[in-house]
């Protein structure tokens, strides 16, 4: 008899069944905590009326949590599909392309959210970095760490050529100089930030370092990829 041999070796089902599971409650302790706002736009997001429910932050909050088991069903069929056809880490590859836009569609929704002077009043820029920063408070930090926090998160789970910290931390501030450029062009009524550039781009390079176990190290192989013929001998 082996004494060295651990009693129990948890098998990758039962890690990700755990996995699955804290994040579920993390999820509804959440969901708990702010139920008392979210329930303010409830009966409008129910009736399917724009106003008041996708225009609010209540809103497409409620609506993003209420969404979470149809991405659920998403990546389950999507890793269906592609186990059938021998696609490897075919999970982990349909977790992280459902989660990239399942947690950043909202959040550049939000950012996107037109003020009261939207068309009226023009543009505004501030370019000089960290003024805006001192600002902002500790919810507008936050809240610009987590916009694209999912894409730092997932991006490198899903493509192995973004699994690096510097290329996860440019991705995450083009696509903020993306939004606070059509913020400017779009005429929001707000302020298109260099500071709203960094902190984005820095919560997308945190959330990467959070992932960066499950990052993909290789291009997935796939079932549906030709295979070289094979030379005959002689």
């Amino acid at each position: 008899m082996n004494h060295d041999r651990p009693l129990f070796a948890p098998t990758r089902r039962t890690r990700r069944t755990v996995l699955l599971g804290l994040a579920a409650l993390g999820t509804a302790s959440a969901a708990y905590a702010v139920r008392k706002p979210l329930m303010m736009s409830a009966p409008r997001c129910m009736a399917g009326r724009w106003h008041g429910c996708f225009d609010t932050f209540n809103g497409v909050v409620l609506m993003t949590l209420v969404a979470l088991p149809l991405a659920g069903l998403v990546v389950w069929a999507l890793a269906r599909r592609r186990r059938a056809a021998g696609v490897a880490s075919a999970w982990r590859m349909s977790l992280a392309e459902v989660g990239m836009v399942h947690g950043t569609v909202p959040f550049v929704w939000l950012t996107m959210m037109p003020g009261a002077g939207a068309g009226t009043v023009p543009g505004r820029m501030s370019l000089v970095p960290l003024r805006d920063l001192v600002t902002m408070g500790s919810l507008g930090i936050v809240g610009n760490l987590l916009v694209f926090a999912s894409l730092g998160f997932f991006a490198p789970m899903r493509c192995a050529a973004l699994a690096s910290v510097p290329r996860i931390l440019a991705l995450g501030a083009g696509c903020s100089v993306l939004v606070e450029t059509a913020q400017y062009a779009l005429r929001l009524d707000r302020v298109s930030s260099v500071d709203d550039v960094l902190v984005n781009a820095a919560g997308a390079a945190l959330a990467a370092l959070a992932s960066r176990r499950w990052w993909c190290t290789s291009a997935p192989a796939s079932a549906d990829r030709p295979r070289p013929a094979p030379v005959p001998a002689g």
